[in-house]
């Protein structure tokens, strides 16, 4: 299994030996190898299970080392980097040869984070490289929010898990770029499109792709527990699988079913807050994942603030 522990040191020595490490971050631990070494990308790919065509996210210290990897960073996105890093935006940007075309799926662009989580920005001031970093969980499954999900999931085949506590944003980063001088968000995130539009002006929202992806996070059927998720109106839902008699879960924005047991619901924010029903979401789902039912109800919640990505999280939960 692998060791738990919040040793900088330890983890930066087992990256530099080119293995991996999971990470915590603002938004999920991450599984971590160095980026500029083909052997631990792969590493990352098989160990996740990922395919190949799905680009990973390039994770640097601060925004002076954006330009070692990528080209350039255009006007409207430095806006948004100023703004937001350190933090959970991405900018999908030209790179540099210096990157490798597994760690970008060919693509010419190079997907680059600043973190903010005060751990992996310490690990990564302590590297002389980048860090290639995706979910640390097996591709397609909810992503984790605490040490322990990852321990779970991937303990058995990784060396390290550096423990940074609960993720306190909980949902991956909004990924934006630029085409043709339309700025693009190619994965809803942590950050709301309304608070880049604030920064930039509107903003086009690129629907995911089934398969060949222009960023990472964009495949249709993703973060999926290994229960059913059927979306609706919550209320007709649960009144209908009582009528059938259907084992269910519960997972609802702030509305509470007071006639299911606790290990049967989840309610993400009683007080209706968005933020704190991003951080609850995946672990929310992985909860009722063990209740042992045969499918969670959930609906989704108002399209405004974080409402929007935490909706495209429970999309393509249901569309398994």
């Amino acid at each position: 299994m692998a060791e738990l522990g919040s040793d900088i040191r330890r983890a930066a020595e087992i990256l530099q030996a080119g293995n991996l490490v999971a990470v915590p971050t603002e938004t999920v631990y991450g599984l971590a190898g160095n980026a500029l070494d083909p052997l631990a990308v792969t590493k990352i790919f098989q160990t996740k299970n990922r395919p190949s065509f799905d680009p990973l996210i390039v994770h640097v210290a601060d925004i002076s080392q954006v330009l070692t990897y990528a080209a350039e960073i255009p006007d409207e996105l430095k806006k948004l980097a100023d703004v937001f890093w350190p933090g959970p935006l991405t900018l999908l940007l030209p790179k540099r040869a210096i990157i490798p075309d597994l760690v970008t799926s060919g693509l010419e662009t190079v997907a680059v984070r600043v973190p903010a989580h005060p751990v992996t920005s310490a690990l990564l001031q302590a590297l002389d490289f980048p860090l290639a970093a995706p979910s640390a969980n097996p591709f397609g499954y909810i992503s984790p929010t605490q040490a322990s999900h990852v321990e779970d999931q991937l303990g058995s085949k990784i060396d390290y898990i550096l423990d940074g506590g609960n993720c306190e944003v909980g949902l991956e980063s909004t990924i934006v770029g630029l085409e043709h001088g339309q700025l693009i968000v190619y994965r809803l995130g942590g950050i709301p499109v309304s608070a880049i539009e604030q920064v930039v002006g509107p903003v086009l929202i690129l629907p995911q792709s089934s398969s060949n992806p222009k960023s990472p996070g964009m495949l249709k059927s993703h973060y999926a527990p290994g229960t059913s998720v059927l979306l609706g109106d919550l209320d007709e839902l649960v009144a209908a699988h009582e009528q059938l008699g259907v084992d269910y879960a519960v997972l609802s924005f702030s509305k509470d079913y007071p006639n299911l047991p606790p290990e049967r619901k989840v309610i993400l924010s009683p007080s209706g807050d968005f933020g704190e029903a991003a951080r609850h979401l995946f672990s929310g789902m992985r909860f009722l994942d063990k209740a042992g039912v045969s499918v969670i109800l959930a609906q989704e919640l108002p399209e405004k603030n974080l409402g929007k990505a935490i909706n495209d999280r429970l999309r393509r939960a249901a569309a398994k």
